[in-house]
């Protein structure tokens, strides 16, 4: 399970290193096979060790391909879906068509999100992840009212 924030920065290649101690979680969980992929939701990048993808896409290949939701979100999942080694100095190479998707530029947060980890532009982060969080987006979901 992966948590926390993390201020990290790609170099002019497009190579980020993941930090030590996310490192020590993920690697061994993805037997170092990682796959990483464009996020549904919002401009950001998702990091999965391969057995937690390949749950995933089982439920995104049994969503209904008639719905216009579902399609996007197989689009953009399954369709920038890349499978992904870090190096011995755990650097990864992140294509252009990714970076360009999150507008990835020097200065990135990785975040934990239990299962996966998301990929940030550092100032998208802080604009829409963070400081949005007090925007009335409508109720709340079930459940989360209740939470703590």
């Amino acid at each position: 399970m992966f948590s926390g924030s993390h201020e990290i920065t790609m170099d002019a290649k497009g190579r980020i290193a993941i930090p030590a101690k996310v490192r020590e979680a993920l690697l061994p969980a993805a037997d170092d096979n990682l796959v990483v992929t464009a996020s549904h939701i919002d401009r950001c990048l998702m990091f999965f060790p391969q057995d937690n993808w390949n749950e995933t896409q089982t439920k995104i290949e049994a969503l209904p391909s008639l719905n216009k939701h579902t399609r996007r979100l197989k689009r953009l999942m399954i369709g920038y879906a890349t499978p992904m080694q870090a190096d011995s100095n755990g650097r990864i190479l992140l294509p252009p068509p990714l970076r360009t998707y999150a507008g990835l530029e020097k200065k990135l947060m990785l975040v934990g999100q239990l299962g996966y980890l998301e990929l940030w532009n550092e100032d998208r982060w802080l604009q829409e992840a963070v400081s949005d969080f007090d925007a009335d987006d409508g109720d709340l979901p079930d459940g989360m009212v209740d939470l703590f």
